[in-house]
C-alpha cells in the first residue's frame, strides 16, 4: 500500500472507529425513552456505578443516602435529559459522569428535600443491595475521593475486561485454561510458574507459554476497546490508557 493511501485511510478512520462507543449509547438514550436505549445505558453504567457510589460514600453521606442519591443520580441523566447536553469532544466519559454527579450532588444540597431521590423507583437494575458490604471491603485510603474514583474506575474497567475474557475462553470451552491461565495478567512474564502451570494443565511448557501469550494479547486488545468506548479520539485512547496504568500503578 502506498504511503500516502496509508495515511489517508489512518487519518480518516477516526470518523467511524469511535462509532460505538459509550458516548454514543449516552447520547442515542438522552434522546430516546424506549426499553431498547434504557438496557444500552444500564449496561454502560454497570461500569461505572460502584465508583459512583463509593464516589458519594466518601464524600461523606451515609449508606443509605448515598444508594439513593446514586439512583437519583441516575434518574437526573434520563428525566432531565442531562445526557443530550453530552459533549464527547469536551472530555472523556468518566470524567463526564464524575463531573455530573458533582452538579448533582451540589444540587441536592441546595433542595435538602426529605423525598426519596430518583422518586422511589428505580431507574436502573443495581446491585446497591451488595454495594455496602463491598465498600467495607476497600482498603483504607487517605486519597481524595477523586483519586479514589479514578482507581475504582480502573477497577471496574479491569474487571469487565476480565468478564469478557472468561465468557470468551468459557464458549469455546476453555474454562478451565482460562481459570488456571488469568493469573498470570498481572506481574511480569518472568516470574511466572509456567512448570507449574504446565504439570497442573497437563500441557509442555512451551505450549502453556505460547497460551499465556495469546491470553496477553487479547486481554490488552479488549482493555484498548473498552478505552476507546470512552473516548472521541485515537489520541484520547492512548492518553486513557497511561492514565489507567498510572492510576494502577499508584494503588
Amino acid at each position: 500500500m502506498p504511503a500516502s493511501t496509508a495515511h489517508s485511510s489512518e487519518t480518516a478512520r477516526p470518523k467511524n472507529y469511535f462509532a460505538t462507543t459509550h458516548w454514543s449509547v449516552v447520547l442515542t438514550a438522552g434522546r430516546s425513552d424506549t426499553t431498547r436505549a434504557l438496557e444500552a445505558l444500564e449496561k454502560v453504567c454497570q461500569t461505572y456505578w460502584f465508583p459512583l457510589y463509593a464516589y458519594v460514600r466518601r464524600r461523606g453521606h451515609s449508606p443509605e443516602d448515598a444508594k439513593d442519591l446514586t439512583q437519583g443520580y441516575f434518574a437526573r441523566l434520563l428525566e432531565h435529559q442531562t445526557l443530550v447536553n453530552a459533549n464527547p469532544t469536551r472530555g472523556r466519559f468518566r470524567s463526564f459522569m464524575l463531573g455530573a454527579m458533582n452538579h448533582f450532588l451540589a444540587d441536592e444540597r441546595a433542595k435538602q428535600h426529605a423525598q426519596k431521590r430518583g422518586g422511589g423507583c428505580a431507574i436502573l437494575s443495581l446491585d446497591l443491595a451488595a454495594a455496602e458490604e463491598r465498600f467495607d471491603l476497600e482498603p483504607a485510603n487517605d486519597s481524595s475521593p477523586d483519586k479514589l474514583f479514578d482507581k475504582q474506575w480502573a477497577a471496574a474497567l479491569l474487571g469487565a475486561v476480565l468478564n469478557q475474557l472468561a465468557e470468551e475462553y468459557s464458549r469455546d470451552g476453555k474454562a478451565e485454561l482460562f481459570g488456571a491461565l488469568k493469573l498470570t495478567l498481572s506481574g511480569a512474564s518472568e516470574s511466572q510458574p509456567y512448570a507449574a502451570l504446565a504439570s497442573s494443565l497437563d500441557m509442555s511448557e512451551g505450549t502453556v507459554k505460547v497460551a499465556v501469550h495469546r491470553l496477553r494479547r487479547r486481554y490488552r486488545a479488549l482493555l484498548q476497546a473498552e478505552i476507546e468506548k470512552t473516548v472521541a479520539s485515537r489520541q484520547e485512547a492512548k492518553e486513557e490508557m497511561r492514565h489507567l496504568f498510572e492510576v494502577l500503578a499508584g494503588s
